[in-house]
């Protein structure tokens, strides 16, 4: 695209060989070709991911039946867990196919966004992974003082914060970046020249 040549295919090629898993289980995701094949497949990675907000949902419902709550009471807190959930993937959904459908319209758009998205997850994985692993170091080799304690201390839930606005941040720096430096109309006159 620099040289302003553009093949379509030769794109679209590139941009499906992501990864090293996905050249491993790539046959398996083509295996899904119909949109009611999704639903089977979110259902078993449900149940295989236990996340911690679940895990702490079960102990407080087993604890609510230890401290003498009628049944129906400890049914609301799943019930609300659930649409807690549908609300947020609902809004997750939505957004995800208006950013789908910005990115895959054109060719230059689909680059933009596949690096702004690749940058960002890079960047979150170094951030947990670092944090998780200095963690893990300091607790095993009895590290302690100044950063060890600081690290040790860290809450993950502030930290998920800081995700949340890493990727608020982004979105909106590569909407500005985008949009005033009018990246779209640079390289598609390149293209099309």
């Amino acid at each position: 695209m620099r040289r302003g040549e553009y093949d379509e295919a030769a794109l679209e090629e590139q941009l499906n060989n992501r990864g090293l898993l996905n050249r491993v289980f790539g046959r398996f995701t083509r295996s899904i070709t119909k949109s009611w094949q999704m639903y089977p497949l979110g259902m078993l990675f449900g149940l295989g991911f236990d996340t911690a907000t679940e895990v702490a949902l079960l102990v407080l419902a087993g604890t609510s039946a230890a401290a003498g709550l009628p049944w129906y009471a400890i049914l609301c807190l799943p019930v609300i867990f659930a649409a807690g959930m549908s609300l947020l993937d609902t809004i997750d959904g939505s957004f995800m196919n208006f950013a789908y459908g910005w990115a895959f319209s054109k060719p230059v758009r689909k680059v933009y966004y596949n690096i702004t998205i690749t940058g960002l997850s890079v960047a979150v994985a170094l951030i947990i992974g670092t944090i998780e692993l200095l963690s893990l170091l300091a607790q095993q080799l009895g590290w302690s003082g100044g950063v060890w304690d600081w690290i040790g201390g860290l809450d993950l839930n502030v930290i998920g914060f800081f995700i949340v606005g890493m990727f608020v941040a982004t979105w909106v720096v590569a909407l500005l970046i985008w949009r005033f430096g009018r990246i779209e109309e640079k390289w598609s006159a390149a293209l099309e020249g």
